[in-house]
């Protein structure tokens, strides 16, 4: 990864999108210590990073910090990666939408728009929803009317919503990498050192047993093993040998060679596990909007409950199976190959060849999403068990690889189009 970042450094380029990239990402910290007024922030920050509001710490953790600092952007990216999901799935449920996704680069243009109201619709709606929730830590302005204290926050956190989702728009656009991913990311490396600090204070407490020391050794050694079990199963792919046919084109002869198509065994990425967190903590969100106490729901539905975990794992498998149909479209590669006489060695053109791919993608989808499911479920119960509250936990982990891989791959796909000196060798 070091080698292709110095190598890519030395593309002009490659070398502007850089900086942009972290220009913006620069941009994004800085919002994030932006304080929105009314809020007791150390109150606030005691309650979120206490431990004893599991979710609170898990939005704090994708947000950089900025809930326990009641900044700006406090309501990180959530909203615009529901309305993603919501985007999504309708897409496929209405014929409209459907039709407008196929109209080319102008109705993806379309939906974007729709994505991007429907986000700051959905920020506006989770920032009452967190004002409600920490409602007890509101200052009081002094003489300033409450209602007007509510607006001014609502409409600051809401403001801050898309002014992420702008950032991040614009790196995927005119940087390196998903803008999106990368902010969740730099959220979550943002959290690394106070989440060390505390590990390594409560275990080395002189009133905590050695069980916490040896629960750090542990914790310490599956990150290591997820870390490797991440890379290769996302570098992993199934190679399908093509066959392209000889065709006489006027005097000159085409085809005859040999190639592959090269199927990943995670095609999504880490977008379900970022999906499939924002929709397991979606209702307690719903509950704090409504004036339910989510207590209850949390009880039989926390981050360390066992109900939590089997929903998760499904919505990983439902998203992995979902985004790689979308990524992959048998019959559309199947309907290319035929009509550049390419065929699978053994396979009919046509049908049979859809069919065939179409199997082989559900195998090894089912594999992936298996995969995302064990390293993003089984760790976060066994560190329940032991004792282990931290919010930074397997999932954060799997993103933060996951990213940096993709990202590593997008620069050297970006240098294989702009630098040409090892083919030149």
């Amino acid at each position: 990864m070091f080698s292709t970042l110095r190598n890519a450094w030395k593309v002009p380029d490659i070398r502007k999108k850089i900086l942009y990239t972290l220009m913006m990402l620069f941009v994004y910290r800085i919002g994030a210590h932006v304080p929105v007024p009314g809020m007791d922030v150390a109150q606030l920050s005691e309650a979120v990073s206490g431990g004893n509001n599991l979710l609170a710490g898990f939005m704090d953790l994708f947000a950089g910090g900025a809930l326990s600092r009641f900044s700006l952007f406090a309501l990180g990216i959530t909203p615009y990666i529901t309305a993603s999901i919501i985007m999504n799935l309708l897409t496929m449920a209405l014929p409209p939408l459907e039709r407008m996704s196929k109209e080319g680069p102008e109705g993806r243009k379309k939906i974007a728009s729709i994505t991007r109201y429907a986000a700051v619709g959905l920020g506006l709606v989770q920032a009452v929803a967190i004002l409600l929730s920490f409602q007890d830590f509101i200052l009081d302005m002094g003489g300033i009317p409450v209602a007007l204290t509510y607006i001014t926050m609502i409409l600051c956190l809401t403001a801050g919503t898309a002014l992420i989702m702008w950032i991040g728009e614009h790196i995927t656009e005119n940087g390196v990498g998903n803008g999106i991913s990368l902010i969740i990311f730099i959220s979550i490396v943002s959290r690394l050192g106070p989440e060390a600090i505390k590990l390594v204070q409560n275990g080395f407490d002189v009133n905590v047993t050695n069980t916490s020391i040896i629960t750090i050794f542990v914790v310490l050694i599956a990150a290591v093993a997820i870390i490797v079990g991440i890379t290769f199963v996302d570098l992993g792919e199934r190679r399908i040998p093509v066959q392209y046919a000889k065709r006489v084109v006027g005097r000159k002869m085409y085809g005859g060679q040999s190639t592959h198509i090269p199927m990943k065994i995670n095609q999504s990425g880490v977008l379900p596990l970022i999906f499939a967190l924002t929709l397991v903590q979606f209702p307690t969100i719903i509950m704090q909007l409504t004036g339910a106490d989510p207590e209850g729901y949390k009880a039989v539905m926390g981050p360390d409950k066992i109900l939590y975990l089997a929903v998760f794992a499904l919505l990983i498998f439902f998203f992995t199976f979902f985004y790689s149909q979308a990524t992959f479209n048998p019959p559309d590669v199947a309907k290319n190959m035929q009509q550049n006489g390419g065929f699978i060695p053994g396979i009919r053109a046509g049908k049979p060849t859809s069919d065939y791919l179409a199997k082989i993608l559900v195998r090894i989808t089912l594999f992936g999403a298996l995969f995302l499911a064990l390293v993003a479920t089984i760790p976060t119960g066994l560190a329940a068990i032991a004792g282990f509250d931290s919010a930074f936990g397997p999932t954060s982990l799997l993103i933060m690889v996951s990213v940096s891989l993709e990202t590593t791959r997008q620069l050297e796909s970006q240098m294989m189009m702009r630098h040409y000196k090892g083919f030149l060798k």
